[in-house]
């Protein structure tokens, strides 16, 4: 049996309006091979989170997995670092 390494990518979540799923945003910057400059790319990935910990602004770690659903193949590994909630907690200071 191959013994591969599942891939792994770190995004932002932009949306955890469904239930044990997220979108997540991953950019990643590409040098034009011609004309050296270099832009920006972004793909969305339907992510699973068990446990719904994830709300949008989260840097999380995905991972590929078994298909689970039609569009979803990736799972939370590690939720990075958590959104600063500005409103929220202008709201409880005062």
């Amino acid at each position: 049996m191959l013994n591969k390494t599942r891939q792994q990518k770190i995004g932002v979540v932009s949306s955890n309006e469904m239930q044990k799923t997220i979108v997540v945003t991953v950019d990643r910057r590409i040098m034009h091979p011609l004309y050296k400059k270099v832009t920006r790319k972004s793909k969305r990935f339907l992510v699973h989170d068990e446990r719904g910990e994830c709300q949008p602004g989260d840097r999380v770690r995905i991972e590929e997995t078994r298909p689970l659903s039609r569009r979803k193949r990736w799972r939370v590994v590690q939720v990075i670092s958590k959104a600063v909630q500005v409103g929220r907690v202008a709201e409880e200071s005062a």
